[in-house]
């Protein structure tokens, strides 16, 4: 019996998607609930699987734009698994760690490292090939490394090696000819869905509102000081780390409280008060930044908006943050300063009227008591709409997140 694949529904916002890529083969023999394509939107990506097990037939090309409900592909549910896959399928329920005894001369051993996810074949090949798997980036769900990945690197670098080889016996007529290099020194990809999406509202939100940014800079030492004194009890009762972004969210939500105008919105020529403490954490994709929300944070302890983050985050790089996870966040906070960042100027998350942008947090020389010292310090940055938030207000907020952050102890208490 063929069983149609249909294009899911995305939320009613969602009208199309584009396949970014297969996960299988045309006749590829699929498990039930075995991630088969991912498919990219204007505000998220994720996967889908095989609501049974079968001989899958693909109806849509990879970059191919689909409506909500068309079928991409049919399963054969009365098909039976090939031999050849169904010792593939053995081989990798296999150890992670077994290499043939014939092999074994060869082998090089592939690092256990939990942050690399391989399949146990895939491993197995890379070992015997003596293949870095360290910067490769997989094919399968939330990049898992797969043996066609493996494979396809060990061709491009055969290939390599015959064009250098090439290159070589051939020296003179490069000299003459324009070389390889010259023809594909840029390539052109079409921008994606989600791109376009991004791009669109960072325009939009330029366009739209009178943007401005203020800066301060806070002294971390309080805070780094009470991770480290308490961390070890916390992943213990909690079983996750204790991180900044708890204490920047809570303090976002001090200070919300505190110049109300900062938690509203502009909608024509009405101005929209909100009374919720919804707050979008930027979280870096391959795909693209995107914005899950963590939802009433006043209401939240340290631990559940960590977790509530650590969740997120996950879902958002795997394919599988869901579009009622992106919507109704009144306030943005970024954090550049994981990757190194000094200082920026974020733009807002349009319709939100601001944005912290979070920075990387060094020693420097200030001066306390008539003393100087040295503190990590970190620079803040509020951009705001100007229509809705004065100056003064900016900075007041911008104070009260720096007070907050400085005497956490306070935010702990609740007072």
């Amino acid at each position: 019996m063929s069983i149609e694949v249909k294009v899911p529904s995305m939320g009613e916002s969602i009208t199309s998607g584009i396949i970014s890529a297969w996960l299988v083969k045309d006749g590829d023999y699929v498990e039930k609930d075995q991630p088969i394509y991912e498919l990219e939107t204007d505000k998220i990506t994720s996967e889908a699987t095989a609501e049974v097990s079968g001989t899958i037939t693909l109806l849509a090309a990879q970059d191919d734009e689909v409506d909500i409900g068309s079928v991409v592909a049919t399963i054969d549910d009365l098909a039976k698994p090939p031999s050849n896959q169904t010792e593939e399928l053995k081989d990798e329920s296999q150890n992670e760690n077994e290499v043939d005894e014939k092999d074994s001369n060869k082998a090089t051993k592939v690092k256990d490292d939990p942050n690399i996810k391989i399949s146990p074949l895939a491993k197995k090949i890379a070992e015997d090939q003596g293949v870095n798997v360290n910067n490769i980036h997989g094919s399968g769900s939330g990049g898992k490394i797969l043996k066609s990945d493996i494979e396809k690197l060990s061709k491009e670098k055969s290939d390599d090696n015959i064009l250098a080889s090439s290159k070589q016996s051939d020296h003179n007529d490069l000299i003459k000819k324009p070389s390889i290099a010259d023809a594909t020194r840029e390539t052109r990809v079409k921008m994606s869905p989600l791109r376009k999406k991004i791009a669109q509202r960072l325009v939009q939100a330029t366009q739209q509102s009178a943007l401005l940014t203020t800066f301060n800079e806070v002294d971390m030492s309080e805070v780094i000081r009470i991770r480290k004194d308490y961390q070890e009890s916390f992943v213990q009762k909690f079983g996750i780390k204790l991180g900044f972004m708890s204490f920047f969210t809570k303090a976002v939500v001090s200070a919300l409280q505190s110049v109300p105008s900062v938690n509203a919105r502009i909608e024509g020529d009405t101005i929209i008060q909100q009374h919720f403490y919804d707050i979008g954490v930027a979280v870096g994709t391959d795909k693209g930044l995107i914005v899950p929300v963590i939802r009433d944070c006043n209401h939240k302890s340290f631990d559940e908006i960590e977790k509530a983050i650590s969740e997120h985050a996950s879902n958002a790089r795997n394919g599988k943050i869901q579009l009622s996870d992106l919507e109704g966040g009144v306030f943005t906070i970024s954090n550049g300063g994981i990757y190194g960042s000094m200082l920026s100027t974020p733009i807002i998350n349009h319709p939100q009227p601001a944005i912290l942008g979070l920075h990387n947090i060094q020693d420097r020389a200030v001066v306390v008591n008539g003393e100087i010292v040295v503190r990590p310090m970190m620079y803040l940055a509020l951009s705001y709409d100007h229509r809705l938030i004065d100056g003064k207000e900016a900075v007041t907020f911008l104070t009260t997140v720096k007070n907050s952050i400085e005497n956490p102890d306070r935010m702990l208490f609740g007072i």
